[in-house]
C-alpha cells in the first residue's frame, strides 16, 4: 500500500458542533473596528490618531486650495471668478460638514438625497474632515448610533432567548376538545 492509500483510509475528523447563538455582533467602525464596544485594543490611541490625521489632512487641503486660489490670481481671471470659487468651496464645505455630522447620529433614509450630494461633499471635503476631527475628540465617529443599535439588538436577543423554555419539539401536542 502506498502512503496515499493509507492517508485515504484514516477517518476524517468529526465536524465541530454548531455553536449556540451568542447574540448580535457589533458593527465595525472605520479605523476602529469593534474596539468601540469595550474601548479596548488601543481605542484611545486610534481616536487620537484619527483626530490628528483628519486635522492634518484638512490643513494640507486648505493650503492646496490656497495655492489654487493664488493660481487664479496669477492668471488674472478677474474678481468675479475668484470670489465665486471661494464662495463655492465655503458653501460646499459647510454643507459637507453638516451632512457628515448628521450621519454620525442617524442613518440616512433609503430614499434620501445622499447620493445626489456625493459630488458636493467631495468638493467640500474639508468640512467633512473637520466634522470627523471634532467627533473624534468626543468618541469614535458614529459610535453613539452604533452603540444604541447594538444595545437594542442585544436586549432584543436576550428577551427572545429568555422566553424560550426547553425544546419546542419535545412538547406534547395540544389535546383536542
Amino acid at each position: 500500500m502506498s502512503d496515499d492509500d493509507q492517508r485515504d483510509q484514516t477517518p476524517a475528523a468529526p465536524a465541530p458542533a454548531p455553536a449556540a447563538p451568542t447574540g448580535p455582533e457589533p458593527e465595525p467602525i472605520r479605523f476602529f473596528g469593534t474596539t468601540w464596544v469595550k474601548h479596548d485594543g488601543g481605542y484611545a490611541l486610534r481616536r487620537a490618531g484619527a483626530a490628528t490625521g483628519s486635522l492634518l489632512i484638512a490643513v494640507i487641503a486648505a493650503y492646496l486650495l490656497r495655492f489654487a486660489y493664488e493660481g487664479l490670481e496669477i492668471g488674472n481671471v478677474g474678481p468675479f471668478l475668484s470670489i465665486s470659487v471661494v464662495v463655492l468651496f465655503a458653501v460646499a464645505s459647510a454643507i459637507a460638514f453638516a451632512k457628515t455630522w448628521e450621519s454620525f447620529s442617524r442613518r440616512p433614509a433609503p430614499s434620501s438625497d445622499e447620493a445626489a450630494l456625493k459630488g458636493l461633499k467631495a468638493i467640500g471635503f474639508i468640512g467633512s474632515l473637520i466634522a470627523y476631527f471634532l467627533r473624534c475628540l468626543a468618541e469614535a465617529p458614529g459610535e453613539k448610533l452604533r452603540r444604541a443599535e447594538y444595545e437594542r439588538a442585544s436586549a432584543e436577543f436576550a428577551r427572545r432567548r429568555s422566553a424560550r423554555t426547553g425544546n419546542p419539539a419535545a412538547r406534547r401536542p395540544k389535546r383536542k376538545k
